[in-house]
């Protein structure tokens, strides 16, 4: 936290400093292009409220541009199609910078989408923040230059949560249960790879796939895994799609430690809650019990939404950009997008790397654990009287994956 902390006194020293930059005073508007709508907009619309919260308390003086960040929420209603709809009317409203992050299907249209855009516009670049898809092909063999991921891909988690799990005496049989679409498939494949490495005594005694967002009553699937004997569950689901899975492992009384990327995502807390305190664990770049600035975001945050700030790759999307726009002199584009790419600098959990190569953050990570609040770790997450509890960090190297990325810069 002390480098979050020396980034705010940073920025206002620099401001006062009376340094005059040419992006001093400008606004810098980002479209914000997500699912505000349908099955998973209750997430949606927490990011958004995240997004222009951290924006407002970093504005002007508080970062070492002096620029102001505007955030402008666009519903794509979860669909790849209308991110692309979306996108095209972001363009020509102006927008030279978008945001997203539900949805890996979304996240490679738009990604595509922006590429052939800026080769047919000079002049007019756009810069995509990803915030949350975390597909491994969006740093890989779709990688692009444009595009820059703040959160870990799916590799770099899975590689973290097996390096945890290899050292769990009590996981020997494994129930994965997935999202049908890349995200989903992603994580039982980086899962089957990593303990196939790490504890190849332990089995995969289930595989299945559920229909993004369209499940109702996840009944039959906890049957599933009741019969199959398995002894731990490994999720990569989210949203609706978690807190209903959640809801039928409850009704069935089925008590199984469970490995999550989401469970502190909006709704889930609540049902968790629920069925007490049981053994659930999540990887994540963080937890809930910051303290420092990113404490005081978090508490502040609930008390004026009453819901929590989890999304945190949003402080350092913000962070970087400022960051960059400093270093830059501008908030051009293409100038910022050349700042940005290979930049360090200081993030919520320290040391961070906008990785050259590839455009994919190098961060550090955390498990943490779901229990009652206490003394060491007070943030009540949905205000359930339970929390997520770090027991674990993973360095930055140890979760980081090669990549095999061949991005060009533009010339």
């Amino acid at each position: 936290m002390k480098y979050a902390v020396r980034f705010v006194a940073l920025g206002v020293a620099l401001a006062c400093s009376g340094a005059v930059w040419a992006q001093k005073g400008e606004t810098v508007k980002i479209a914000m292009i997500e699912g505000l709508s349908g099955p998973f907009g209750n997430v949606g619309q927490n990011q958004l409220k995240s997004w222009q919260f951290v924006a407002e308390s970093m504005n002007g003086a508080k970062n070492p541009a002096g620029v102001k960040f505007e955030i402008v929420g666009m519903d794509s209603k979860g669909s790849p199609q209308e991110a692309l709809n979306t996108f095209k009317a972001a363009v020509d409203q102006g927008f030279r910078y978008i945001a997203q992050g539900n949805g890996s299907g979304a996240a490679l249209a738009l990604s595509d989408a922006v590429a052939k855009h800026n080769e047919r516009n000079p002049g007019k670049e756009v810069v995509y923040l990803n915030y949350a898809a975390v597909d491994p092909a969006l740093t890989n063999e779709k990688c692009n230059y444009w595009h820059f991921r703040l959160d870990a891909d799916t590799s770099q988690k899975m590689e973290a949560l097996t390096s945890f799990m290899k050292d769990q005496p009590k996981v020997k049989k494994v129930y994965l249960l997935n999202q049908n679409y890349s995200h989903g498939q992603q994580v039982a494949k980086y899962f089957k790879d990593g303990m196939a490495r790490k504890r190849p005594d332990a089995s995969i005694v289930g595989d299945d796939l559920v229909p993004l967002g369209q499940v109702k009553d996840f009944a039959p699937y906890v049957a599933k895994i009741k019969q199959s004997g398995a002894d731990t569950i490994v999720t990569g689901n989210w949203g609706a799609d978690l807190t209903l899975f959640v809801k039928a492992l409850n009704d069935a009384g089925l008590k199984l430690p469970l490995y999550t990327y989401y469970a502190a995502v909006s709704g889930t807390p609540t049902v968790l809650a629920s069925g007490g305190e049981g053994e659930v664990y999540q990887i994540s770049y963080a937890h809930s019990n910051y303290t420092g600035v990113m404490g005081q975001l978090a508490n502040d945050f609930q008390k004026k939404f009453g819901d929590d700030f989890y999304t945190f790759s949003i402080y350092n999307g913000l962070v970087l950009m400022a960051d960059a726009m400093a270093k830059a002199k501008s908030t051009d584009s293409v100038k910022v997008a050349a700042a940005m790419n290979g930049m360090r600098f200081k993030g919520f959990n320290g040391d961070s790397e906008m990785r050259k190569s590839d455009n994919q953050m190098q961060q550090g990570l955390y498990i943490s654990k779901w229990q009652k609040v206490d003394k060491k770790n007070p943030y009540s997450v949905e205000k359930t009287g339970y929390t997520f509890a770090p027991v674990k960090y993973i360095e930055a190297y140890v979760a980081s994956t090669p990549t095999s990325c061949q991005m060009k810069a533009p010339t």
